[in-house]
This record gives C-alpha cells, sequence and structure tokens, in this order.
C-alpha cells in the first residue's frame, strides 16, 4: 500500500521560511516523478512544482528562486524548502505521484503566512 505523508507546516511570518517534507512508503520515490500541490483558501488545487527521477526539478514561475525541491533516497522523503514566504501562499500543501493506473496523494500539511 502507497502512503505519502506531509509534515511540516505551520504559522510563518511573511519573509520566513519553511521545509516540509514528503515521506513515502510503498513506492521507491527515486523512480517515479513527484509532484508539489497547493491548494489556497478560495483556489483550485495547482501544481508548482516537481522532481524527476532523474533529479531534475521544475518550478511554476511564482515560486522560482524561492523554492527548492529535494530528494533524501536512502529516507524515501521529498523535501520542499520555501524561503521568503508570502501570504499570498498560505495553502494546503500536498505531494503527490501517479504510475500508469494510480494516483496518489498525501493528506496535505497547513502553511498559513501571516505577520
Amino acid at each position: 500500500q502507497v502512503q505519502l505523508v506531509e509534515s511540516g507546516g505551520g504559522l510563518v511570518q511573511p519573509g520566513g521560511s519553511l521545509r516540509l517534507s514528503c515521506a513515502a512508503s510503498g513506492i521507491n520515490i527515486s523512480l517515479y516523478t513527484m509532484h508539489w500541490y497547493r491548494q489556497g483558501p478560495e483556489n483550485q488545487r495547482e501544481l508548482f512544482a516537481n522532481i524527476f527521477s532523474d533529479g531534475a526539478t521544475n518550478y511554476l514561475d511564482a515560486v522560482k528562486g524561492r523554492f527548492t525541491v529535494s530528494r533524501d533516497n536512502a529516507k524515501n522523503t521529498m523535501y520542499l524548502q520555501m524561503n521568503d514566504l508570502k501570504p499570498e501562499t498560505t495553502a494546503v500543501y500536498y505531494c503527490n505521484t501517479v504510475n500508469r493506473t494510480q494516483n496518489w496523494w498525501g493528506q496535505g500539511t497547513q502553511v498559513t503566512v501571516s505577520s
């Protein structure tokens, strides 16, 4: 059974930083493209970052230069380092991956950016 478990969210002031984790079980994340999504209070769920099986990464322009995706294969965990956080980045953050027949999501972790 595949499980993705996000952690690391919380309340942070504007300009602050957080590191989110996505711990996986049941799959070897080094073999998959892993995704980070977020969903704000009145928004659709939005894909904003990927890390591919070869380690390459891709980001939405809105987060490029401030967010960094990485992966620890030994821990089977993906990370999202978020710097210079802004109030508009308040959202529930989800990790995700898919194969040909299934689509796996974590439960999400809340990030709130507020003074």
